[in-house]
């Protein structure tokens, strides 16, 4: 199918009964459908770059995003991730505010979260694609039962995960996640209609770093590097 060749061989296993089912062969239609007939962010071989840059082995923190960007150059497979370059979206500036305040990490002049991902936090939206320039345009169509079967799958790994849920959609997760063997952190949502009814002062990465350091795990290094370099 156009989509299992691109998901990294250690999920595919983890993942193979979701793959092997109905839904994602329709998804897998639906998607090579739109595939021919519009333009389809982010591009095909991005879509599960959450999951080749953080092995499911090393997941130590999964932040649950909604819909990817929509507009031009913006998704590349992380939630709420920008490659360099691309203007900052509003979420992610509260999320470096509420950062520089928790942990006094200096306000970095892009948005490439790919630092965070390669310690073992997994950056993955509900929803994995989105037809350009319309959101949620690929809600309800197959995503949602895949994207539920990684957050399954994590609930049974073997170690404690931090589960970061911004916002009502992704407390519906909760419905999935066994709360008493991991560690779960909830606020409002980052965006700016949001952002000041709970999300700020919420402190949410010294939580993390608080829990992996009482669980004798390398804390996560949530400072960006504020460079220009090209990628």
């Amino acid at each position: 199918m156009l989509l299992e060749k691109y998901i990294p061989s250690d999920w595919k296993k983890i993942l193979e009964e979701n793959i092997q089912s109905h839904t994602f062969s329709n998804l897998n239609s639906f998607l090579t459908e739109e595939l021919e007939q519009f333009e389809v962010f982010p591009p095909i071989n991005e879509i599960f770059s959450a999951l080749k840059l953080t092995p499911y082995k090393n997941v130590k923190v999964v932040i649950i995003g909604q819909d990817p960007y929509h507009d031009d150059k913006q998704a590349h497979g992380l939630a709420f991730s920008v490659r360099k370059g691309v203007r900052i979206p509003p979420s992610l500036r509260n999320i470096y505010k509420e950062l520089n305040d928790d942990l006094d990490c200096p306000i970095p002049s892009h948005g490439y979260l790919q630092h965070w991902a390669e310690q073992g936090v997994l950056m993955i939206n509900t929803v994995l694609t989105v037809r350009a320039h319309q959101a949620n345009s690929h809600v309800n169509k197959g995503w949602e039962e895949f994207t539920n079967g990684i957050i399954q799958s994590l609930n049974n790994h073997k170690e404690k995960i931090v589960f970061i849920l911004w916002g009502k959609n992704a407390e519906k997760k909760l419905d999935i996640i066994d709360t008493e063997k991991h560690y779960i952190i909830t606020s409002a949502h980052p965006s700016p209609l949001s952002a000041r009814r709970g999300f700020f002062g919420s402190k949410p990465f010294s939580k993390v770093n608080d829990f992996l350091k009482l669980n004798s795990k390398k804390e996560i290094d949530w400072c960006i590097k504020n460079d220009f370099d090209e990628l």
